[in-house]
């Protein structure tokens, strides 16, 4: 009999399942669900992106492309980057992937060795620590908290970077808190970096979601923060495209080699038809995102407002579509007042714990709903809160 603890990877085994897939499993159970909890769009993906992916089907280009993507792709993230973030990338440095997750992927296995320490600014997405966990890196946790606004603090980063230390992440806006970094923060940071050969994972695919002003890149600070920055941005946030899984990321030369490797082994190319979607995404559907913007922006000052009302302290996030309210008032742990109001009134949403430890006594709430179910929701939450309290 084949003893299979002993055959699979310890570093894979050991993984932990991810705490949103675990609790929705339980929600896809149930009848008259909200779920306030997948970081989804709820728009149509624009129709002159869909109509591109068409016309490309009907052209029949079907065949692979070039391992790093289609070239006049490249170009367009190249101009877009330019025209909307001040960033200048050759299209010899732009890498087209499956979806932003890949890059993430990439940009960690072509840097960390077994043993390196990864600096990882938490709550934040669930996908780092474990990818960092495969490659053998030691994950050191930053929390940032409420009162900094969430945000990564210079004296924090400081006294978290040892003679190991080879990468910080960098995910802002943020999942799940709606945190940013301006620029005033950001030239901090940059300051605490200057000399040391730490490597910045800038996740930047909540980008073009920032209220209250422009999104601005660490990458963009000085040439020595875009020497040592892989950028990784994508389509799905920003042009409702998670379906189609198209992700890109720009890095240095040097790094750009090795990442294109593992790239080439794992995936050959991004799906050829949603590269010609992209395109046409990146050529005329500015005033798309800005659309979708204003209504998350509406949606977000809703729910912020109806969650401060009901007792729920929330800090009022300057991006992404997440707010992110303490439900420490309660007495209850965090997975325990998602089951509890899941079941009690049919409102999902993510226990804040599922993005680090630090998330203990917050829980997720995604605004990428319609305005009458976000309504809903938060009447349904409010009776709930009346019941328990």
């Amino acid at each position: 009999m084949i003893d299979y603890k002993n055959i699979l990877s310890h570093n894979a085994a050991s993984l932990k399942p991810s705490g949103i897939r675990r609790f929705f499993s339980l929600a896809e159970e149930m009848d008259d669900v909200i779920s306030l909890g997948v970081g989804e769009p709820d728009f149509k993906t624009p129709w002159a992106i869909r109509k591109a992916g068409i016309d490309s089907l009907d052209r029949g280009h079907t065949w692979y492309t070039a391992n790093a993507g289609l070239l006049a792709l490249r170009k367009e993230i190249s101009g877009y980057l330019q025209r909307r973030f001040n960033l200048e990338y050759d299209p010899d440095n732009i890498l087209v992937t499956v979806g932003g997750s890949e890059a993430i992927d990439l940009a960690i296995r072509a840097l960390v060795n077994p043993g390196d320490e990864v600096l990882l600014p938490e709550p934040c997405f669930v996908a780092y620590a474990p990818i960092i966990q495969l490659c053998g890196g030691v994950i050191v946790p930053i929390v940032t908290k409420a009162e900094d606004d969430f945000r990564l603090c210079p004296d924090a980063l400081k006294s978290a970077i040892t003679d190991k230390t080879k990468l910080l992440v960098f995910p802002f806006p943020n999942n799940p808190t709606g945190g940013v970094m301006r620029r005033e923060h950001l030239d901090g940071i940059a300051e605490i970096l200057k000399g040391t050969n730490v490597m910045v994972l800038s996740d930047e695919i909540y980008a073009e979601l920032t209220y209250g002003g422009t999104h601005v890149s660490i990458a963009s600070i000085s040439r020595d923060m875009k020497e040592r920055t892989i950028l990784v941005n994508g389509f799905s946030k920003a042009y409702a495209m998670t379906g189609w899984r198209l992700g890109y990321t720009a890095a240095p030369p040097e790094v750009m080699d090795v990442m294109l490797k593992i790239h080439q082994y794992a995936v050959m190319c991004a799906p050829t038809t949603c590269q010609y979607a992209a395109i046409e995404a990146l050529k005329s559907c500015d005033r798309e995102i800005e659309k979708m913007s204003a209504e998350y922006n509406r949606r977000r000052g809703f729910i912020v407002s109806r969650l401060n009302g009901m007792g729920l302290k929330c800090f009022d996030p300057g991006g992404a579509f997440y707010a992110f309210p303490s439900i420490q008032p309660t007495g209850m742990k965090s997975m325990e007042f998602c089951e509890k109001l899941l079941s009690s009134k049919r409102v999902a949403v993510v226990p804040g714990d599922a993005f680090g430890e630090s998330g203990e006594g917050f829980i997720r709430i995604c605004y990428a709903q319609s305005m009458p179910n976000i309504v809903e929701a938060m009447n349904r939450m409010e009776a709930f809160l009346k019941e328990i309290c």
